[in-house]
């Protein structure tokens, strides 16, 4: 597996040498250190702990310093786990840098989306409108939320207006197109999840390319 810590710098465009204009995602990764080493005999689960971003020191708290120091690396802003697949190896200290991914990889991209707020079922969950006519009290309203006489109540998961945003998300199957190494950045095919500075995860695919 492939693995990578990352920050997403925005969306640009380049062009193939058959002259076809493709969108990408800038993401930068910076070199990360391994931190901790999971195992099965130990923890029951096999994965590595991974560190990345610089950080002043006094903004790093007693406990996580502690952690930085068993494992004699220096304190980074961000720390995430990543699963291990069966046979992988890593040990603490272990640097890994973007050149692990190669151009045409495929690859999941896990992040934050950007938080909207509270919002109504227009904008949340695509709902149609009610008509702009003279006499119509029904514009952006939810409509009947209950199911009839019975059961007499609104049931769990019913889509209505709230917080929307703000989630982990998942793109799955995304072409890596270029792997500047010189300046630490990775070009993904698309759109990825987050706002601009966002962390993100890279990760190798799950699912077969097509």
């Amino acid at each position: 597996m492939k693995y990578a810590l990352g920050k997403k710098i925005g969306m640009t465009q380049i062009f193939t040498e058959e002259g076809t204009q493709v969108p990408v995602t800038v993401v930068a990764v910076e070199p990360q250190v391994v931190v901790q080493r999971k195992t099965k005999e130990v923890d029951g689960y096999d994965a590595i702990q991974v560190a990345t971003g610089s950080v002043k020191e006094k903004r790093v708290n007693k406990p996580v310093k502690g952690h930085y120091d068993k494992a004699g690396v220096a304190y980074k802003k961000y720390l995430r786990e990543f699963p291990l697949a069966e046979g992988e190896d890593y040990n603490v200290g272990d640097e890994l840098k973007v050149d692990v991914f190669e151009a045409g990889d495929r690859v999941d991209v896990v992040g934050t989306s950007k938080g909207k707020g509270t919002a109504g079922l227009i904008k949340r969950h695509n709902f149609g409108r009610g008509r702009e006519t003279h006499g119509s009290k029904f514009h952006r309203m939810p409509g009947g939320m209950g199911a009839a006489s019975y059961p007499g109540r609104v049931f769990k998961g019913h889509r209505m207006a709230g917080r929307m945003g703000n989630e982990r998300v998942t793109v799955q199957n995304l072409e890596v197109i270029r792997v500047d190494a010189d300046n630490n950045f990775l070009l993904i095919k698309g759109a990825i999840p987050g706002p601009k500075n966002g962390l993100v995860r890279v990760r190798a695919t799950v699912k077969n390319s097509k």
